[in-house]
């Protein structure tokens, strides 16, 4: 469930105590000696606080803590209140704020993705990362679970009322809602009129989402930018666009590496234009089934010399000399040209060969053709002025089910 990535997200962890308390020690040293001072005298004022814990039995009652997590202390949470504690604890009303909230929790249990996100978060940027705890409303069945959104999303308005009223700009405010906390997130935003600057969504929740009406779950008009990373949309995942921009990771489905759920996050713009935004664009991107999952991408062709009056397959594999990658293009009936996006873990200078193998469809009453020739091309995405298709200079001869291997000659830039 996509809402319970523990175990695909503790392979991933990275910080340790002494890391904690060196990232506390850096953090330090780079602020001025007035805000050290300061604030490592509030470090020593206020007592570690953790997300609450509630039973099967007893997690309907909605219980709601803010935790505030700071460059100073990446790994100790201070528990602010809506009301007149924002203003005595270790906030910064100059710095952006972003505030995670989770989502369904049938046992009861802390979220354990929790602690790395805001790790990373501050380990990337100095940020106010403010936690929403709402485990007891959050436990149980998942209908009693919907049943509480839009009383947390209440909530949570009020308490990002407290922080405008302080000064803080509603365009620092991101929100970063997982699963069902994506939904609770669109109606933080819709709260307040889609002026709040981000919300981004981490496999927003399909379960009583999917037919909801715009006003009921995360929508374009929630936020300046919304954008959706869908990771599971063919089981507790939505499948339809909920963004300006929904990205559709191998495909929305089922993750490589990931016991068939996962929670990425999500640190930075990642180069979008926020001047003028587009509406629902779907993206599709893949990623290797082990760490860092980061893959290159390329398009590859293949161009027949004629024309078939059957569909051909045609099976493709980069070879570099520690990686083997593979995907097929299918060309369909009586076309000429077949594409498709070839993920490969190695930049594709550093691709030594390409091996291309025909796969002919024999059936019964109809024997396919022994062998294909045709033209071989490639490109690396994205695509712009200085990158276009490269393709091999001559025709290619496929024998039917024959691996045949090219050398790949591109020059790293």
């Amino acid at each position: 469930m996509p809402y319970m990535a523990s175990e695909c997200q503790r392979k991933g962890k990275m910080v340790e105590d002494q890391k904690r308390k060196l990232l506390m020690v850096l953090a330090l040293l780079l602020l001025p000696s007035s805000a050290q001072s300061g604030n490592t005298d509030r470090l020593t004022e206020h007592h570690c606080m953790d997300f609450q814990r509630a039973s099967f039995l007893g997690g309907r009652k909605l219980k709601v803590q803010f935790l505030l997590f700071t460059s100073l202390s990446p790994s100790c949470g201070e528990l602010i209140s809506a009301d007149d504690g924002i203003k005595n604890c270790g906030f910064n009303s100059s710095l952006e704020t972003k505030i995670i909230i989770h989502g369904f929790r049938a046992l009861g249990t802390k979220p354990s993705w929790i602690e790395g996100l805001v790790q990373a978060i501050l380990h990337t940027r100095q940020v106010n990362v403010i936690a929403v705890d709402w485990v007891y409303g959050s436990t149980g069945a998942y209908p009693s679970a919907v049943e509480n959104v839009t009383q947390l999303a209440l909530a949570i308005s009020q308490f990002i009322s407290k922080l405008l009223a302080l000064g803080v700009s509603g365009t620092s405010i991101h929100i970063i809602g997982v699963s069902l906390g994506a939904h609770v997130g669109g109606l933080v935003g819709h709260f307040h009129g889609g002026r709040l600057g981000r919300i981004t969504a981490l496999d927003p929740a399909g379960p009583k989402y999917t037919r909801a009406s715009p006003e009921e779950r995360l929508d374009p008009g929630d936020a300046l930018f919304v954008e959706a990373i869908h990771t599971d949309a063919d089981n507790f995942g939505i499948r339809i666009p909920v963004g300006h921009i929904d990205y559709f990771v191998n495909g929305g489905k089922d993750q490589p590496g990931c016991p068939r759920f996962i929670s990425a996050g999500l640190l930075e713009q990642a180069g979008v234009n926020m001047s003028r935004l587009p509406q629902e664009v779907k993206v599709f991107l893949m990623t290797s089934p082990s760490a860092p999952f980061c893959v290159y991408h390329s398009l590859v062709e293949f161009q027949l010399q004629k024309k078939r009056n059957r569909v051909t397959s045609i099976e493709i594999s980069f070879s570099s000399n520690s990686t083997k990658d593979t995907a097929k293009i299918t060309i369909p009936k009586d076309q000429e040209t077949g594409k498709r996006l070839l993920a490969h873990r190695v930049p594709l200078c550093q691709i030594n060969s390409v091996t291309l193998k025909y796969i002919p469809k024999n059936l019964f009453w109809s024997k396919d053709e022994p062998s294909i020739v045709g033209k071989f091309c490639v490109a690396p995405l994205p695509l712009n002025s200085s990158r276009t298709m490269s393709c091999l200079p001559w025709s290619l001869t496929l024998p039917s089910k024959t691996d045949i291997s090219y050398e790949l000659p591109t020059a790293c830039a």
